[in-house]
């Protein structure tokens, strides 16, 4: 997950179309803070890890996380509609094809072993809010990417399958989205920009700054990007130590507890 919140921190400063374009430039600065991307990134991941088994007892337990840390951190950023379900008496889904689906995603990826259980883990932490097909669509081909990602696969593999499994249209590179990108909040209008972002990058920063460069919804973007390239490439230890630092301390246990489930 130091990926996606990675991700999250560095893109933040550029949200809403307020950088540049460019690669260049600081990967932290005062202004790189997490946002609702990494409060629910972790509440999903702390959700899958307490949950009973069972589909009902794995959706219940990333509720009761994602509400639970949502009102820890209320001005994280949430949107307009997410927000009122984090208020609800008696939360429903409702709909959403938005990118939330996909940013919070990335511990199915890890947690869960087998393309078919991973997809079918990030189904259920879709469900629960984003259950239109597009928002559907958006965590799971994340998910599977990162998985594909971890255990080893190529670029061109992920590619190939995110193409014949989801649909999405990987044809475009960055030189050719970058000019008339601009900030949307669909997973449709997200997810396969930051795939994209992924395939062309070198390293795990490679990939970032390919993310950041885009402009758009930045640190959504990135946070997708990056939880990509974090399966692949892995995360250098000092980015992570940059990343501990600059979570509160309920989010950073969360954080390590995800990390002794994983390795030990």
């Amino acid at each position: 997950m130091f990926g996606a919140i990675l991700g999250d921190i560095i893109g933040s400063p550029y949200e809403f179309d307020q950088g540049e374009k460019t690669r260049e430039f600081p990967l932290f600065s005062p202004r790189s803070v997490f946002t609702d991307d990494t409060v629910m990134t972790l509440a999903v991941a702390e959700g899958f890890m307490k949950a009973s088994e069972g589909d009902e007892a794995i959706k219940e337990s990333i509720v009761d996380s994602m509400r639970r840390y949502g009102k820890l951190y209320p001005n994280a950023g949430y949107g307009g509609g997410f927000y009122q379900w984090l208020h609800a008496k008696d939360p429903q889904p409702y709909g959403s094809f938005g990118n939330g689906s996909a940013m919070r995603v990335s511990s199915a990826a890890w947690l869960f072993e087998g393309l078919d259980e991973v997809r079918h883990a990030a189904r259920l932490s879709a469900e629960v809010t984003h259950n239109h097909p597009e928002g559907i669509k958006g965590a799971e081909a994340t998910a599977a990417a990162i998985y594909l990602a971890r255990t080893g696969k190529s670029r061109e593999e992920i590619k190939n399958y995110v193409i014949s499994e989801f649909g999405y249209d990987l044809s475009r590179t960055l030189d050719e989205i970058r000019p008339a990108y601009r900030h949307v909040e669909t997973c449709q209008g997200t997810v396969p920009e930051a795939i994209t972002a992924f395939l062309e990058g070198e390293s795990f920063e490679d990939v970032i700054r390919n993310a950041v460069s885009l402009g758009g919804d930045a640190d959504t973007l990135t946070c997708i990007a990056g939880s990509i390239a974090e399966g692949y490439y892995g995360v250098p230890e000092e980015l992570k130590k940059e990343c501990r630092k600059r979570l509160p301390a309920p989010l950073r246990a969360v954080l390590e507890a995800f990390e002794k489930k994983i390795y030990g």
